[in-house]
């Protein structure tokens, strides 16, 4: 069945003990992050048995998926919880990203009736301005919560960029969370992990200026696709062959390159814009924006082109290929990560799994 996902086991295991490698020689935990692929049980397993040292996710509904499919942990939770689901989090999670006191003294609660040890990671915003309390009041603020709890255990602190703002990673950001971190051992008198990076982070360990001290990462992107959205390249030294999307041609045709008629909206509410450029050979695709997204997707076929999509169709200029297309064709895609994050989600995509 069509659209499908062809995932290589074998590749995203190179993959993952690729950067594993890199993160263990400079003491570096691995976190791999199963959230794109909708924690596929397979995908995991081939993470932890490559190197990972646990597993993330920013949706319980994943994490109880890994555990009912026996994949094993330590399972970290990467979205900050929810008040309504802190009682799944104390029987699910083992260590669980946090940012705001009141959450944390609800789980330090909900620990000591459940008897259950659950270590936390303080998030600290060195500039993204996403989850976390600002740097310069994140001293007071998390010594304040770690001299009231008694039930749950604060490991370390952890920052996140890139994901809201676009802010890439650099020395000066993560010497901000480094002095947090001192600060804070000070008082405490106990050590602290720092989970101060991603996909994006592995950039500063390739190119070996990230500072001592930073020492958990949590790669999902880098592993399944190897690529770095953020850091807009692909890493050269991982496969970015691990998933291709297949979709099969239902129409091929020969037509006009700008619409003829009065232009309004497209069916998503946006305003197209239209080059053009004569007549074209063109193919439609099953698969649409219910599907995948459109823009993220990344023709094999030398000479393709995407045009614009609809919920249930993908336009292509086919007029600089050499091969000649026919109804029932299949052409492959690598794609980006929010198109992939779609794809795994969309329940009209099938997943099938083949060997590299």
């Amino acid at each position: 069945m069509y659209p499908r996902l062809l995932i290589n086991l074998n590749a995203i295991a190179s993959n993952t003990e690729r950067v594993a490698q890199m993160c263990h020689q400079k003491g570096i935990e691995l976190v791999a992050v199963t959230k794109l692929v909708l924690a596929n049980p397979e995908i995991a397993k081939t993470m932890r048995l490559n190197g990972a040292d646990k597993l993330g996710d920013s949706r319980l509904r994943n994490i109880i998926t890994l555990r009912e499919h026996g994949v094993p942990g330590p399972y970290q939770l990467l979205r900050v919880p929810m008040k309504s689901e802190l009682g799944l989090v104390v029987h699910l999670v083992d260590e669980v990203l946090v940012s705001m006191p009141e959450t944390v003294f609800e789980l330090d609660a909900l620990a000591r009736n459940f008897q259950r040890n659950i270590q936390i990671i303080y998030m600290v915003d060195v500039g993204d301005l996403r989850e976390g309390v600002w740097f310069e009041k994140a001293v007071d603020e998390i010594l304040e919560v770690a001299r009231k709890i008694k039930n749950v255990k604060l490991v370390g602190i952890g920052t996140n960029v890139g994901c809201y703002g676009g802010v890439l990673p650099t020395v000066e950001n993560m010497n901000i969370l480094l002095a947090v971190k001192r600060e804070l051992e000070n008082e405490l008198g106990f050590k602290l992990k720092v989970s101060g990076g991603s996909t994006v982070t592995l950039k500063l360990l390739e190119d070996g200026i990230l500072p001592d001290g930073i020492n958990q990462f949590r790669v999902g992107e880098g592993i399944i696709l190897g690529t770095d959205a953020t850091g807009d390249r692909d890493i050269p030294y991982l496969s970015q062959d691990t998933v291709l999307l297949e979709a099969e041609v239902v129409e091929v045709d020969y037509k006009p390159s700008v619409p003829y008629g009065e232009i309004g909206k497209d069916a998503f509410g946006r305003t197209p814009v239209f080059e053009d450029r004569g007549w074209r050979h063109r193919v439609i695709l099953a698969v649409g924006e219910q599907d995948v997204k459109p823009d993220g997707l990344k023709p094999l076929e030398k000479g393709a082109k995407v045009l614009h999509a609809s919920s249930d169709h993908l336009i292509l200029d086919v007029t600089e290929c050499e091969r000649k297309f026919k109804v029932g064709d299949i052409l492959r895609f690598r794609m980006s990560y929010g198109c992939a994050l779609r794809a795994f989600t969309s329940p009209y995509v099938e997943k099938e799994f083949i060997q590299g």
